[in-house]
């Protein structure tokens, strides 16, 4: 165990999310959760009172949002400054480029892991930690897992891949884990892909498979079918390609288009 604990402060205005990480990250044994914060004022507070490592801060927020929290923590004379890590539902690239310009360190997309997160702290509160996210010991090379989430975000919204279905969710992580690990697809996503989905989600492994079956399904029937044809090829103008072909091909998209790998 480190002689030092990560500290590490937790503003978001969702309460019940700020306890679950806060219970969380206070079982790790190596980080303790020095403050909450619910809205974007008493975050400015209570970073300037606690100065932790590490802020996990939520864009949406009461009073002040988490841009303007960015914005005004240059006031604060803090040295050294916290890690940023974001917290968000958007995907949208010019709010990315906005808080990166004004400091943040890493976006995690909600709904998120609390391994991933856990992990992202650690990595950051090291002495050698950077302010630019590589994904280490994966295939995403380059492009960091902000980067790669908000192109699977964009392809999956051009693919017209229904928001509102189950199965959304779950082919956006597939691919995800496609990413920082190719060996995953054929054989694997049975047996590691959909059973990690459905440990995450609170499903079952089958019931994860037939829920992005059907967000694949009525993408084929109602989506963009001709960008399905350019993705999958040919043989998808006869049938709905499987999902491990939906999701391997996005993956494929992703690195030649990102330099990826």
């Amino acid at each position: 165990m480190p002689n030092q604990l990560i500290r590490v402060l937790i503003a978001d205005n969702n309460l019940e999310l700020c306890r679950t990480i806060q219970e969380f990250l206070d079982n790790q044994g190596d980080m303790e959760v020095v403050g909450l914060a619910h809205d974007g004022q008493q975050a400015l507070v209570e970073i300037a009172r606690e100065r932790p490592d590490v802020v996990i801060l939520d864009i949406t927020m009461p009073n002040l949002d988490g841009m303007a929290v960015l914005e005004r923590m240059g006031e604060l004379d803090l040295e050294p400054p916290p890690k940023v890590i974001i917290l968000t539902a958007l995907g949208r690239e010019d709010i990315i480029q906005r808080f990166t310009d004004l400091g943040a360190d890493y976006f995690i997309i909600k709904p998120f892991d609390l391994e991933l997160l856990a992990e992202r702290i650690r990595q950051f509160s090291s002495p050698k930690g950077g302010s630019v996210v590589r994904e280490g010991r994966s295939s995403l090379g380059a492009t960091s897992y902000a980067e790669a989430s908000l192109s699977v975000t964009q392809l999956l919204h051009e693919m017209g891949v229904p928001p509102n279905f189950k199965g959304y969710n779950y082919l956006r992580d597939a691919v995800l884990m496609a990413l920082r690990d190719p060996q995953l697809l054929g054989g694997a996503l049975t047996k590691r892909v959909y059973p990690q989905l459905a440990e995450k989600y609170g499903s079952t492994p089958g019931g994860v498979e037939a829920a992005i079956r059907n967000a694949v399904l009525a993408c084929y029937e109602r989506g963009n079918q001709e960008f399905i044809h350019q993705l999958c090829g040919a043989g998808s103008r006869r049938s709905c390609p499987t999902n491990s072909m939906v999701i391997a091909k996005l993956a494929d998209h992703i690195r030649l288009h990102k330099k990826v790998g």
